[in-house]
């Protein structure tokens, strides 16, 4: 598999260690009325705590993420890199969640996990875990320019993309960036639906010249 070089554009940087709650707190106030995140932790509050420990433990410290200024921030694995939380993770996110998520709140998180690695491709791929916008910066283009680098660069080494849409109201928006349905789920009976995505890469046209 090609090495996935991707090209930021300004305004956008790499998340550093020292970013992680940066990451979180932009992410975590931009699911704050998720639909499958409302249903496992309870309130805005456990959301954060939960993304704290996720870019953290993960996606800040061994994967990929990326900041627009305050208004937006993703969190990505690339092939290779391990998306387990491991043991010491596990610990501290059900600690944060007994002090502020809801009732059940332990228990719906880690069946909400085990389901989301029972749904999760095998095949080498990059993961998209979440990709956030402050409600303040909304409609202004954020996520799109937030994806368009990796998304390039995935094209560019063939590698596709795999993500789980919490939110049915997001589904027409990652569509317009080429990504297809896999399926769908419930989190429980009656509870509400995960939808995982697949992106293909597409081909790159280079420019022939005269």
């Amino acid at each position: 598999m090609a090495e996935i070089n991707i090209e930021l554009p300004a305004g956008i940087s790499v998340a550093q260690r020292a970013d992680w709650r940066r990451v979180a707190d932009i992410t975590g106030e931009a699911f704050s009325e998720d639909p499958v995140n409302r249903w496992a932790f309870g309130n805005e509050d456990a959301i954060r705590a939960c993304f704290r420990v996720m870019a953290r433990d993960v996606y800040v410290g061994r994967g990929l993420s990326h900041i627009l200024e305050n208004d937006g921030a993703t969190m990505w694995t690339l092939p290779g890199q391990a998306t387990d939380m491991g043991l010491a993770a596990s610990l501290r996110l059900a600690a944060a969640l007994l002090f502020r998520g809801s009732k059940g709140s332990v228990r719906r998180a880690f069946h909400l996990g085990a389901l989301m690695e029972k749904y999760h491709p095998k095949d080498p791929h990059a993961y998209l875990f979440t990709i956030g916008t402050r409600p303040s910066s909304r409609g202004k283009g954020v996520g799109k320019a937030l994806l368009a680098s990796v998304l390039s660069a995935c094209d560019r080494a063939s590698v596709p993309i795999y993500l789980e849409n919490s939110n049915p109201a997001n589904s027409g928006f990652y569509r317009s960036h080429g990504f297809e349905t896999m399926t769908t789920f419930e989190v429980e009976d009656g509870g509400p639906v995960m939808e995982p995505m697949w992106r293909s890469p597409k081909t790159q046209i280079s420019d022939v010249g005269d």
